[in-house]
């Protein structure tokens, strides 16, 4: 008999509280400890399977609940968190005035920090992140000041950041352990470093075994390093057990870079729907993989603009900069793609990717000297960008 993993572990055990809360939840007379109960094993499901629509399932059991009491803080904070997960970012100054008290809560304004981070005050959520570790070194806002070092390019303080939240991290929180050594890989990844970033998925996977997120990382770096039917496998693996269609397009992209173009289109198409149906629905959290779709797939300006902009409208930052900038680009707009890509090269983000598109920016104005500058600056972050690589 096989072992479970401890993914499969854990989400049988959430399924299993699930049917033990689920129809005393919301009966008559309401249990409000019950249904709290019952809405965040909700919202833990969904972060297992990473499935939108158990994300969906849980919203609208927290609404539901809201809807029958008073909108009590934790319940708030727990929408906030969903909402900012899928990149609604006026969704979640609703849900924090509905309960005013979370904007001086510890929690509040970690998400706060966050928010003012994805919207472009850098500043304001760096000073935020270490306000709240003076106050309290929990591990999730080591690991958030961290994501921040990383971002504008130290990589050095990032990584002993990371490990300082893994030291606070217990033997009963190794999905966050794994989580965390996820990041350090990732580091790892945007300068090239494949081997040690293999090494921190290896221990994510020992610390958590069977977790699909790790898969997707790990076929990343294996493709990177030339073991190609390694990936695909693994990313098929992954497919298999998770419904992301980002997921779709990282394996139509590998099968793009090895010449397959009708694999490629298969898994693309796939993926494209999935975005569009997503976005006819309302929702926004797929803006940015329309954008990168449409400019660097089907080659379509116009098309790439429009979400580029879209995107750009819920959430302005050094990513949303960069992806209108690349969609001009390909739209022939080579001054307003100029003008964007400065915008967000004054982030003061360090990102090999966005100084290769700007790159192209420039030379396509005629701009040799800041190409060059460019590509330098590029290449001296990761020397492989060459490589396969996703662009997260």
């Amino acid at each position: 008999m096989v072992k479970p993993t401890y993914f499969e572990t854990e989400l049988a055990q959430t399924d299993k509280h699930l049917r033990e809360l689920q129809h005393a939840a919301f009966a008559e007379p309401l249990d409000s400890e019950k249904a709290t109960k019952f809405v965040y094993r909700l919202y833990h499901r969904a972060s297992l399977s990473g499935n939108f629509s158990d994300f969906e399932r849980a919203e609208a059991a927290i609404d539901r609940l809201i809807a029958r009491t008073r909108p009590k803080e934790d319940l708030c904070l727990l929408k906030a968190n969903l909402d900012f997960k899928f990149h609604r970012h006026a969704a979640v100054k609703r849900d924090f005035d509905m309960a005013p008290s979370l904007y001086g809560r510890f929690e509040g304004r970690s998400l706060k920090a966050d928010l003012d981070f994805q919207e472009g005050r850098y500043e304001e959520a760096r000073k935020q992140y270490e306000a709240l570790i003076e106050e309290e070194r929990t591990w999730d806002n080591l690991a958030r000041l961290a994501y921040f070092k990383g971002k504008m390019g130290d990589v050095d303080a990032a990584d002993a950041l990371f490990v300082e939240a893994e030291d606070e991290l217990t033997a009963k929180e190794m999905r966050s352990f794994a989580w965390v050594e996820l990041q350090r890989g990732v580091l790892d990844v945007t300068r090239g470093k494949y081997d040690e970033a293999l090494e921190h998925y290896r221990r994510a996977e020992r610390a958590y075994s069977g977790f699909w997120f790790v898969d997707e990382h790990v076929a990343e770096v294996l493709a990177a390093q030339g073991k190609y039917d390694e990936a695909i496998a693994l990313y098929q693996s992954v497919l298999s057990r998770v419904m992301k269609p980002e997921v779709d397009q990282a394996l139509g992209e590998l099968y793009r870079f090895l010449n397959k173009a009708d694999l490629a289109q298969a898994h693309f198409e796939n993926a494209l729907r999935a975005f569009l149906e997503s976005a006819e629905q309302g929702h926004v959290h797929y803006y940015h993989h329309l954008t990168e779709l449409y400019a660097n797939v089907y080659k379509n300006g116009p098309q790439a603009v429009r979400w580029a902009r879209a995107d750009l409208a819920v959430r302005e930052n050094f990513a949303t900069q960069g992806g209108l900038a690349w969609a001009l680009y390909r739209d022939g707009q080579f001054a307003g793609a100029l003008e964007w890509s400065d915008k967000a090269l004054s982030s003061g983000v360090r990102d090999s990717h966005l100084f290769h598109q700007a790159a192209h920016i420039n030379e396509a104005l005629g701009r040799v000297a800041e190409h060059d500058e460019l590509m330098r600056r590029s290449k001296a972050i990761n020397p492989e960008h060459a490589r396969f690589h996703v662009h997260h």
